[in-house]
């Protein structure tokens, strides 16, 4: 069955591309749920730990809530959502953005995460063509939007996504899929102690943390992925994608130079954008220099 799919796929690249456009489309409406619960379930957990710390009865669950239940319902009235409700991006089109049963309106964050997810997972599979690596390569992407939309709404890159990936990252070392497991081993060490030495120097200078533990994390699983001598690319890339926008919304008074700004996206873009383009950016840097 998969060997057809397999066939099928390679000798329609349209089909492929088509179908992977739908997969990506369920993705992100998944990832719209990821985003909104794993912090909530995250911020009940660390409750529940303080309270077990502080020798108190923890606090009893009246409903379960995880990535699963309870169903989807509107924040204001509670309208449950059904399934002909949930299709990705036509169902926020044909409500026209408001809830079914009140009419508030829903947050355009839905459709936008729905097909940006859908958009890079065509450009995954294009890029990799019907191989292992799209697969894996879909798979990071998916986890770096899910840890980035995170990150801007909370400020926290979960462990529950960085973690994993970082190990998937080494174990496809093991068989050479993007980098050898040297270099991906190499990799992880050096992405986190980078971030690490940085953030130790800046809070012996100015006394303040200068980012959060989670950037350390990401980029060691970045550095799993594409390898340590992509480690380069990834931080500069970040590094001025978060220079100019800093810079621009200080410029628009959409914020100051007080206000703490996620660096998380800026390493989740750039890492994805060295998983399939590395090579050319470090070649384009080099020429700079």
């Amino acid at each position: 069955m998969i060997t057809d799919l397999t066939a099928l796929f390679e000798l329609f690249p349209g089909v492929y591309l088509a179908c992977v456009f739908v997969l990506g489309l369920c993705v992100g409406s998944f990832l719209n749920v990821v985003i909104y619960r794993l912090p909530v379930m995250m911020q009940s957990e660390w409750r529940s730990d303080c309270l077990e710390f502080l020798e108190q009865t923890p606090e009893s669950a009246t409903d379960k809530f995880n990535l699963i239940v309870p169903r989807s319902r509107c924040g204001v009235c509670g309208h449950a959502i059904s399934a002909m409700e949930n299709i990705p991006v036509l169902s926020y089109l044909i409500l026209r953005g408001q809830c079914a049963g009140c009419k508030t309106p829903i947050s355009i964050q839905y459709p936008m995460v729905e097909l940006f997810t859908a958009l890079v997972s065509v450009v995954v599979a294009w890029h990799f063509g019907v191989s292992l690596q799209a697969l894996a390569a879909l798979m990071f992407s998916w986890c770096l939007i899910a840890a980035s939309g995170i990150d801007i709404g909370h400020k926290l890159l979960p462990d529950n996504i960085t973690l994993p990936l970082m190990w998937l990252g080494i174990l496809l070392g093991l068989f050479n899929i993007f980098v050898d497991l040297e270099s991906s081993v190499i990799g992880a060490i050096a992405g986190y102690l980078s971030l690490w030495s940085i953030f130790v120097v800046f809070k012996l200078i100015t006394g303040k943390e200068g980012m959060g533990h989670g950037d350390f994390k990401l980029l060691a699983m970045l550095g799993a992925w594409t390898g340590w001598k992509m480690l380069f690319v990834i931080i500069l890339t970040s590094s001025l994608v978060g220079t100019v926008i800093g810079i621009t919304m200080i410029l628009l008074k959409k914020t100051d130079r007080a206000t703490q700004i996620p660096f998380g996206p800026y390493l989740a873009g750039a890492g994805w954008l060295t998983l399939l383009w590395g090579p050319q950016l470090l070649q384009f840097y080099f020429s700079i220099l």
